[in-house]
């Protein structure tokens, strides 16, 4: 089997479940006639979730096929940028945004559905876009050492 292959096919999946949920769905969802702060946020929420599980999945696979496939050592500090950013944005970030959307739905913070991002909510998506660069750079390392050899 050509785990380098296996590799590339999950970061480049990964990566394009991140440009179309953070950079696509999360921006449009608001914007869809009849859709509601609370209605949003719980879809949000869901949607969230499963792609952070998914995204787990996809490193373990990563990290499993370049154990066995190898990769150039941009390839593996790319990877390894990828899934750091991940772990931070579940671990760190994601419970500050619960906090904040449970604000948010309850208005026990006074702002109600016009309240300003919170700070948790630019740290997200600053590390999304670490996290897109971190894995199209990997996917193209990696994809550069299979058409190289």
């Amino acid at each position: 089997m050509n785990w380098s292959a296996v590799a590339v096919g999950a970061i480049f999946t990964w990566l394009g479940m991140v440009l179309a949920i953070s950079f696509i769905e999360a921006p449009l969802k608001f914007r869809a006639p009849g859709i509601t702060i609370p209605l949003g946020l719980g879809i949000g929420r869901l949607v969230f979730r499963a792609l952070n599980t998914v995204e787990a999945i996809l490193a373990v696979v990563i990290v499993i096929s370049v154990k066995l496939g190898g990769a150039s050592c941009t390839a593996g500090v790319a990877i390894g940028v990828a899934i750091l950013a991940l772990v931070l944005q579940v671990g760190a970030v994601r419970p500050f945004l619960k906090k904040r959307s449970d604000a948010v739905l309850a208005d026990t913070d006074g702002t109600g559905a016009t309240g300003k991002r919170s700070r948790a909510h630019f740290g997200y998506t600053g590390l999304e876009i670490v996290k897109v660069i971190a894995l199209l750079t990997g996917g193209v390392a990696l994809l550069g050492g299979i058409t190289g050899s």
